[in-house]
């Protein structure tokens, strides 16, 4: 019990997400899903890689050369001095020549691949080279990779040493036929340039001549955009000086301004302030300004205002302060007369600026005429200058071979076929399969609905998980030795125990959801582990429509259960000792037509009442609880109903109905047995085969103490206070 509240606290919607742990517990639990799918897609790869027919790949390297010259298509040419470049989709446009239908037809009529590839005419057989020929160059360079695909490897290799040929011949021959044609052009424009030029010189002369300009930058070799005549000297010159002057009359107005209207000793102070250069002003300045403080000293120390030594002071300061005012005033006046002069001369200025600007303008229109001719004079110019020198270069290189094309390497008959790529179409066929595979897996996973975990079955019954019982355990009583699995019973035992209420409740039903989970070899195995314990055990096969309880005894099941119900036969009739100490059993009997009938009657509450009193633990077999009303009818008559579940078979909403079918009839559910848990791939129940190996018994015929059986009713108390021992670890 305190496992389940543990498991019940400890639940919560955080710990119910998907794990990185989950997802490899899904890849155990269907691996073989994920197999069978990995090894279909393999096959199926394989199949189809075997049916591809081999074809064979053969290539020519090639560098394409850049023709710095003017050829057309080949490069572009720019009359600004020998700036020549190749076209930038150079590259580009040599790959559609290459697989152009002028090349193809030449190599289908050079190879004859009409009757080589059986074809009705030269169009089919182009557009198949076309398919199997591929270019590609090389990053970062002009090298050209031209590659033929075929079934024949050596017909590959011929047809793409014929693509290179082909394509080579019509390169050579457009070169050489743009290169004489651009010669015979270029010679035509150097001799219309050279009377361009010369109508350009004479127009450019005759407009300085008519319109009496003359060109500084012509005459002193300077080349400059725009005319420069001695006009503009003269206007440049002239603002210069305007400039200049307004400048200086702003600096004497700035002195004067800070003199007006100020007289005495503020007039001398700001006389020296404002910079005025008057040599009095600043001989004076400095004595006036040391009586001041000769004056201040004297004062300070107690002298009065008429002690012989400030009189003296004072008679120093009143001269020196007059000669300085004197001088002030003469600076001013100085000042004023300069200002005047100054605005004068700026009105000259200004009135020649003005007369200048003028008729710089009425002249302007004429500079302008000539600066256009003088423009057009250079620019045929520089185009006879470039065109001389294009010329030039042209006859140099029409001396040496061009060579557009270079061979690198020559194709050979492929030794490997290209394709199909066996290797990498198998490994591409395996990771398709598992990918599949994986998402199959993970697809059934998300489908399945049945119980996979305690804690899908503590979440929704309720009620907590008895036992975790491993897959395959067979029945205990029939194996040799002694088994280890035995262990996961030993704790039902235990937990069952300690679950349940009261000792009185010692009657208890094993119930479940379908046929098949396991309920009937669960109830045998306990039985006999509960009667090694020590306990007197009954076993009561309550499945009255497909009993099997007796086939594993080996016991008749003529009389049992239902003749004891139905007739007058005494308990001890119908109950067997196996060859078990401690263990009993009775039989279903013969299977009546109204099983449920028999089941709810008196005679089976006495029964069950009797065998209780009789009976350490009495366990009752039923049939599923949702096929039929049996096993509910038990469920109500009997003290606890265990449901045992199949681990991974039933779905979770089948598991609420089984629980309501318990409660409804008032039955008491004691707990779930999740039976035939697969160990080895579910992760989350590894914990349990360490644990079992260790509390298995020895080999050397010693036992462990939870095996042990008691003698009295003390000895089975400690029997139980063992099992409790174990519960605690296990759990």
């Amino acid at each position: 019990m305190d496992s389940y509240q543990t498991n019940q606290q400890g639940d919560d919607p955080g710990d119910s997400g998907f794990q990185m742990g989950d997802y490899w517990q899904v890849i155990r639990n269907r691996y073989e899903v994920i197999l069978l799918s990995l090894l279909l897609v393999f096959a199926t790869a394989a199949v189809i890689t075997s049916l591809m027919p081999e074809k064979f790949e053969s290539t020519v390297v090639v560098q394409l050369h850049n023709i710095t010259n003017s050829r057309g298509e080949l490069s572009n040419d720019l009359t600004a001095g020998v700036m020549l470049y190749s076209s930038p989709n150079f590259i580009a446009n040599q790959f559609e020549r290459i697989s152009s239908e002028l090349v193809l037809l030449r190599v289908v009529q050079e190879v004859d691949l009409v009757n080589r590839w059986r074809l009705n005419d030269e169009k089919q057989a182009i557009i198949k080279l076309r398919n199997a020929l591929q270019t590609e160059s090389r990053r970062g360079t002009d090298v050209v990779e031209i590659r033929v695909v075929d079934e024949d490897r050596d017909l590959a290799a011929i047809i793409a040493q014929n693509v290179y040929q082909a394509y080579e011949s019509s390169l050579d021959n457009d070169v050489n036929r743009v290169n004489y044609e651009a010669g015979i052009h270029l010679d035509t424009q150097l001799g219309q340039q050279m009377e361009k030029v010369k109508d350009a010189r004479i127009a450019m002369h005759k407009a300085m001549k008519d319109l009496k300009v003359i060109d500084l930058a012509k005459s002193s070799g300077y080349r400059s955009d725009e005319v420069i005549t001695p006009e503009d000297g003269i206007i440049v010159s002239g603002e210069q000086r305007v400039d200049a002057l307004k400048y200086e009359i702003s600096g004497l107005r700035s002195q004067l301004e800070g003199l007006v209207d100020i007289e005495g000793a503020e007039m001398v102070r700001l006389a020296q302030s404002l910079g005025i250069q008057d040599p009095t002003i600043q001989r004076y300045y400095a004595k006036f300004n040391d009586l001041m403080l000769e004056e201040q000293q004297a004062l300070e120390s107690g002298l009065g205002q008429n002690h012989p030594t400030v009189r003296a002071i004072q008679t120093q300061l009143t001269s020196v302060k007059t000669i300085l005012m004197e001088a002030a005033a003469d600076a001013r006046r100085s000042i004023e007369i300069q200002l005047e002069q100054l605005e004068s001369r700026l009105e000259v200025a200004v009135s020649t600026q003005e007369t200048s600007k003028n008729d710089y303008i009425s002249n302007s229109l004429d500079k302008e005429t000539y600066n256009i001719r003088r423009e057009e004079y250079r620019t045929e110019k520089d185009i006879l200058k470039a065109l001389t020198l294009q010329a030039y270069t042209e006859k140099i290189e029409r001396t040496a071979p061009i060579r557009p094309v270079t061979v690198l390497e020559h194709a050979h008959p492929a030794a490997f076929a290209k394709s199909p790529n066996k290797p990498l179409n198998l490994i591409l066929g395996a990771v398709l399969g598992l990918a599949f595979g994986l998402g199959i897996a993970f697809m059934l996973e998300f489908m399945d609905t049945s119980v996979k975990s305690i804690e899908d079955v503590e979440r929704y019954l309720k009620v907590p998980v008895l036992a975790v019982i491993p897959k395959d355990v067979g029945l205990l009583h029939k194996e040799s030795g002694l088994s280890p699995d035995a262990e996961a019973y030993r704790i039902l035992r235990t937990n069952i125990e300690f679950n349940r209420k009261s000792a009185d409740a010692n009657s208890i039903t094993m119930v479940s959801g379908g046929a098949g989970e396991g309920k009937s070899t669960t109830l045998i195995n306990l039985a006999y582990v509960c009667a090694q314990g020590g306990y007197n055990t009954l076993m009561i096969d309550g499945d009255l429509r497909r009993p099997t309880l007796h086939t594993h005894f080996e016991i008749n099941n003529s009389v049992g259960l239902t003749n004891y119900l139905t007739t007058d036969l005494q308990l001890e009739d119908v109950i067997l000792q196996t060859p078990i100490e401690n263990l009993y059993f009775m039989p279903s009997g013969i299977l009546p037509a109204d099983a449920a009938g028999i089941l709810n009657s008196r005679r089976m509450s006495e029964l069950i009442q009797d065998v209780k009193s009789r009976f350490d633990l009495v366990l009752v077999d039923s049939p599923p609880i949702l096929g039929v009303s049996d096993a509910s009818v038990l469920a109500s008559e009997v003290d606890l109903t265990v449901v045992v579940i199949q681990h991974r078979k039933l779905p979770r909403n089948m598991l609420v109905r089984v629980k309501k079918a318990v409660e409804s009839v008032g039955g008491t559910l004691l707990g779930v047995v999740l039976n035939n848990v697969d160990i080895r791939s579910d992760s989350q129940y590894q914990y349990y085969t360490s644990y079992y190996t260790y509390y298995a018994p020895s080999r050397d015929g010693g036992s462990d103490p939870a095996v042990s059986r008691p003698k009295d009713k003390e000895a089975r108390s400690t029997t139980k206070t063992a099992d409790v021992s174990v519960d605690e670890d296990v759990y």
